[in-house]
């Protein structure tokens, strides 16, 4: 069964690729250049406008049309042959221009109809940081037709991609240029030469919507600071040295378990949990980076975080004003790492 979606993720939009429309896509980068000229001369012509909550849809009102070069070229070829046709009273070749005329004015309407109702439903994009790739998902809902040959794009990032009729798909987009910070993906550019590549279609989306850009990694990844470990065991047990882990006694408990003089201090029997094995608990101390820089202070953090997250390690990080942790999984590495993005700096968006 075919997916609802086809994209072709970092494939440009004038690449004919596997596409269903070869010319359309090499006509393509004139039409951008005649849409980009008209959006700077007149803008209130491109619509561009705040950022609008989601769904977007693309109605009649906000698509607009301009002939590519191929179209330029195939009009200055119709106006040639009508000038033959009528010179030499060739009725046949006057018929062929008017038919080929017809179906120029047809792919208008045709490439039109694979704009008008097309909804941008939702976004979503995995973590990622600074200087990498942001990958977004980008759900569309078809509005019951067949999308053929659409691009999206957003200053010298582009994609294409397809959607079939009735299925909500997805097309993949990828913004390469991302600093630490929140990232808006707004405005985008979506357009089609479908079917002919005589004419491109365009329509601007401004969704209110942002992605968090955690901190780059400092490469390769330093070792881990040394001589906190004490400091990090005495958080998991408490400021007296009594267990951490206690709960009320059970008839099923062994006595072992019982810890005695932890109960003494309270009016019920306490038992121990089962003994895990602590270890040492990693601090990572925004202030004890006093010889680096202040990007280069969130960027060794960062690798820090990533390396106890992937080691599975518990750790503690310290900024200036706040402290997360100690603690580990996912959960901790977010809340780290949305910390370090957010402190200030030249390298924040």
């Amino acid at each position: 069964m075919p997916s609802p979606a086809t994209s072709w993720n970092g494939r440009r939009c004038d690449d004919p690729g596997p596409g269903p429309t070869p010319r359309a896509v090499n006509a393509a980068p004139v039409g951008q250049r005649i849409s980009s000229a008209a959006e700077r001369r007149l803008p209130a012509l491109t619509r561009k406008r705040r950022p609008e909550p989601l769904p977007i849809r693309l109605d009649r009102r906000r698509i607009y049309v301009l002939p590519t070069r191929f179209g330029l070229m195939f009009a200055l070829l119709l106006f040639v042959m009508l000038l033959g046709a009528l010179n030499y009273g060739n009725n046949p070749a006057l018929l062929l221009t008017c038919l080929l005329g017809a179906a120029a004015g047809g792919s208008i309407f045709a490439g039109f109809r694979a704009m008008s109702g097309l909804r941008l439903v939702a976004m979503r994009a995995n973590p990622a940081h600074a200087g990498e790739p942001l990958r977004l998902r980008l759900a569309f809902d078809a509005a019951g037709r067949d999308r053929q040959a659409l691009c999206i794009r957003r200053g010298d990032d582009e994609t294409a991609f397809s959607l079939l009729r009735g299925e909500p798909g997805e097309a993949l987009f990828a913004i390469t240029e991302t600093r630490r910070g929140w990232l808006r993906p707004g405005p985008l550019r979506l357009s089609t030469t479908y079917p002919l590549g005589l004419f491109q279609l365009w329509s601007w989306a401004h969704p209110d919507a942002a992605f968090l850009v955690w901190p780059a990694l400092e490469t390769p990844t330093p070792p881990f600071p040394a001589g906190h470990g004490s400091e990090g065991a005495l958080a998991r047990h408490g400021a007296e040295g009594e267990p951490a882990d206690l709960r009320e006694y059970r008839s099923t408990d062994p006595p072992r378990l019982i810890a005695w003089k932890a109960s003494a201090r309270h009016d019920t029997l306490l038992v121990r949990e089962p003994e895990r094995e602590a270890g040492e608990i990693l601090v990572f101390d925004h202030a004890r980076l006093s010889g680096l820089d202040a990007e280069a202070r969130i960027s060794r953090l960062a690798a820090w975080v990533a390396a106890a997250d992937a080691g599975r390690r518990t750790y503690l990080l310290r900024l200036p004003g706040e402290e997360f942790g100690p603690g580990s999984g996912a959960a901790q590495q977010a809340d780290c790492m949305k910390a370090l993005a957010l402190l200030p700096g030249p390298g924040r968006a």
